[in-house]
């Protein structure tokens, strides 16, 4: 299970582990609740990449008491299932489930430089409060961190820059500690069919752009602000330094402001 703010590459992780020929990254599993609810968004209750016909998940159903994770390994045939989602409460509830059924739950924190994760929430969502943005994320890493350190089992902080800038030392960890044996693989996650709920469309972007001849067959799809970017991706594991450019010097002063202390075991690069 991964915890941490979103927009810290967490699909690009999970994607990662997925590759694995042993483990199925489910994407944010807490999804799994609105399969088959036509009340919700299409792109919140199908897969990401395939869509209403995905060979996964069109037609699973998940009852919200059944042991969620037993149930799609069942399913997907793979003994080890990660999800993104990402929420305390849905962690501290599937990682009781876990250890009732007998399995070993383990948890991965994940972080970035807070400055690349308000800046990509702000190329997401231009109009909202640049000051609300810089707080939910100092917020969500306090509420991370004190799961994480509460957590009685298997764990591991992991830095994006560290995922993304040393990718294979990093992997080799994260199979240690997950209990898989290394594959070099792995790093060439765009080469695998994955089939996720929810998450990042850019990483997604890249993942269906191998098995679409016309990407814009899959189901995802991309904004004006990010698709000429994806678009001239190498489709491997790349560092997305894009903030250093594109936050705009108000907004980096006022991250400063706000949230420094909380960043200082982030920062990166300077």
């Amino acid at each position: 299970m991964i915890c941490g703010a979103g927009h810290s590459g967490s699909t690009l992780l999970g994607m990662i582990l997925g590759s694995h020929t042993d483990a199925f990254y489910m994407g944010e599993g807490g999804k799994a609740r609105y399969l088959g609810d036509e009340k919700k968004p299409l792109r919140k209750r199908v897969c990401k990449i395939c869509g209403e016909d995905c060979p996964v998940w069109a037609g699973f159903e998940w009852d919200g008491c059944s042991p969620l994770y037993a149930q799609v390994a069942a399913h997907v045939g793979k003994s080890v299932i990660i999800d993104s989602t990402k929420d305390e409460g849905w962690i501290e509830d599937r990682a009781a489930e876990v250890r009732s059924g007998g399995g070993r739950p383990v948890l991965l924190l994940l972080s970035r430089d807070g400055r690349a994760v308000v800046n990509s929430r702000l190329r997401k969502y231009p109009d909202r409060d640049p000051g609300e943005q810089i707080q939910a994320w100092v917020d969500k890493m306090a509420t991370a961190q004190a799961l994480f350190e509460a957590f009685d089992g298997p764990k591991m902080r992991i830095r994006y820059e560290d995922l993304a800038g040393n990718s294979a030392a990093t992997i080799h960890a994260l199979c240690h500690l997950i209990g898989l044996d290394y594959q070099s693989a792995m790093a060439d996650f765009s080469a695998v069919d994955h089939h996720v709920l929810g998450g990042n469309s850019g990483t997604q972007f890249i993942a269906a752009r191998s098995r679409f001849d016309d990407p814009d067959e899959a189901f995802v799809s991309l904004g004006s602000r990010t698709r000429d970017y994806y678009e001239n991706h190498s489709g491997g594991i790349e560092l997305d330094l894009r903030w250093k450019t594109e936050m705009k010097h108000e907004h980096l002063a006022l991250f400063e402001q706000m949230a420094a202390t909380a960043n200082a075991p982030f920062q990166w690069g300077e």
